[in-house]
């Protein structure tokens, strides 16, 4: 009997027997054969029955269902995850609707909050201030040398929570999770780091439990050191990886894209992956109301990451549609925390300057409402309720199909509920938000909201970065995503309110953004390789499937 060593050889030498068993990429448990017991010195240590993946699937489905709540279900989620990485994919991607909402958001913001509590085994790369003129040493610690997709957080903007720290790993984990889950990016060559410069949280900082470093953060020149070196490093270790930033502040994750986007293969989600989305579900709203982007007027709560880089976005758009830029920003207005950002205001950061338009001061939301009467209403704010009935019946009263887009997230930071936005609106509102809304039922109608969920666009873009070796990712690829997105929302969908195709759909989704992506890649001169003959199938080679391989 002939052992596939390929299949089986780790860290130099052959893992067998307990070895196997507590090695989750290797480990099948319960589904390794007969011949397979017999040849990796497994016989014995499981119970005598072989069980299909089908068979495992069920049953780790049933334990986590009977879970008592959210949080626990994400931690049996993770201890799966633990034991059998292979089956905890299959789970997850077989039932994505369902546990989306598990492994990300909106549950993994509290299980970021309390992770130092529910932590029982370390996930991803931990590098710290602490590592300075060292970082090289530590990421050749971890035992994968082929990375194409890292995740990265220094934990200062998780969520709408605001800064968690070293706490805010279960971003970068779960992410890199979707990736594989919603696209097929082999889960074996990602990377989730977590650069921990301390915390302002002082709550954090007292908390005995806490894992990362017991100080503030550190900021300027020690800040951008330390992140240079990080970067240095990841190209100099891993050159063809994408390097996705994640929940940066605002202060930090303009620039830092800025920075290094020419440099090497990166992008910022929070930035352009919302954008994204978010474009893409006013590209299918205007399949329902008619009429075209450049006729509509934007109105943002929130003047930040995601706010802004959804205006950036439809401003490319539309001056790549032939519209002069400074008409195309007319197109966005921004309402922040001082009330409408005006040409007038002093006080504004770089990234809000370009949507400073002449107009007189207004201090509140609902004046904007009824003094501008945008067409779309966008929440990037972080703010709970601020779509007040009153904001909602103005913007129906102006408009017989107003777009409400509630992006904050976890669910407890969006700006209205569905439900709210339907009510409120005699249930005319084309809605969509951040974190998952059930359907809501009024006046007889079945309303389904669209969840604007990130997952629509970074795994298909990563999926298409990788097959085609990309060594940029400029912004035309997210506005390619975003018109491959919209064109995939089904004409029922739009029926029923919802602007995004179902979830149980997105691995087929994201396998058509990326041969998208790869295709736009391979014309532009931006991939490392020739360009195949089918680039689809080329992209479709490069897709994982959960599924176990035989070691014998």
């Amino acid at each position: 009997m002939t052992i596939r060593r390929d299949l089986l050889e780790h860290a130099g030498h052959l893992r067998l027997g307990t070895e196997l068993l507590h090695d989750p990429k290797r480990n099948k448990g319960t589904a390794f054969t007969d011949a397979e017991r017999d040849a990796l010195r497994l016989r014995g240590l499981l119970p005598p029955h072989v069980f299909t993946e089908a068979e495992q699937a069920q049953r780790a489905l049933a334990n986590i269902r009977r879970a008592p709540d959210d949080l626990q279900r994400y931690m049996a989620m993770t201890a799966l995850q633990d034991r059998n990485e292979t089956l905890y994919f299959r789970v997850l991607a077989d039932n994505l609707t369902e546990l989306m909402p598990i492994v990300y958001t909106p549950t993994v913001g509290e299980a970021c909050q309390k992770f130092g509590h529910i932590f029982q085994r370390p996930r991803g790369l931990f590098v710290s201030a602490a590592d300075r003129g060292r970082i090289g040493e530590v990421l050749r610690n971890w035992p994968a040398s082929d990375v194409r997709v890292i995740v990265v957080t220094d934990g200062e903007r998780i969520l709408g929570l605001g800064d968690l720290g070293a706490h805010g790993m279960g971003i970068p984990v779960g992410k890199l999770n979707l990736y594989a889950a919603c696209a097929g990016v082999d889960p074996r060559k990602c990377l989730p780091i977590t650069l921990d410069v301390g915390t302002n949280n002082a709550a954090l900082r007292d908390d005995v439990l806490y894992v990362g470093l017991r100080q503030p953060r550190i900021t300027g020149a020690a800040y951008d050191e330390l992140v240079e070196e990080l970067v240095t490093e990841v190209a100099r270790n891993y050159p063809y990886a994408l390097l996705q930033f994640e929940d940066f502040g605002n202060h930090n994750a303009f620039r830092l894209l800025a920075r290094y986007r020419n440099r090497l293969c990166c992008f910022n989600d929070d930035i352009q992956g919302t954008a994204a989305v978010a474009l893409a579900g006013m590209l299918s709203a205007l399949r329902v109301t008619g009429g075209r982007l450049r006729d509509q007027r934007i109105l943002f709560l929130g003047a930040g990451e995601a706010g802004t880089g959804i205006a950036d976005l439809v401003t490319a758009e539309l001056v790549a549609t032939g519209m002069p830029d400074a008409a195309a920003r007319r197109v966005c207005w921004f309402v922040d925390s001082q009330g409408l950002v005006t040409s007038q205001r002093q006080d504004l950061a770089a990234h809000k300057r370009p949507y400073a338009h002449e107009h007189a001061a207004i201090v509140d939301l609902l004046a904007a409402v009824r003094t501008l009467r945008p067409t779309a209403l966008i929440g990037a704010s972080g703010q709970p309720q601020t779509f007040t009935q009153p904001i909602v019946a103005a913007m129906a009263e102006h408009h017989d199909r107003p777009l409400i887009f509630a992006l904050s997230n976890p669910t407890s930071k969006a700006e209205c509920t569905a439900e709210q936005a339907y009510q409120w609106s005699g249930g005319r509102a084309i809605f969509a938000s951040g974190s998952p809304f059930a359907p809501v039922e009024l006046d007889g109608h079945r309303h389904v909201p669209g969840q604007g969920n990130n997952a629509y666009i970074f795994p298909g873009v990563g999926l298409g970065v990788v097959a085609s070796g990309a060594r940029r990712v400029p912004d035309k690829m997210f506005r390619i995503a975003a018109r491959t997105l919209a064109d995939l929302t089904a004409d029922a969908d739009l029926a029923s309110g919802c602007l995004y195709p179902p979830l149980a759909d997105i691995r087929a989704v994201s396998l058509q953004i990326a041969i998208a992506v790869a295709t736009f890649a391979y014309a532009n001169e931006l991939a490392t390789g020739p360009r195949p003959d089918d680039v689809a199938a080329h992209v479709r080679s490069f897709v994982f499937e959960p599924n176990y391989v035989s070691y014998v």
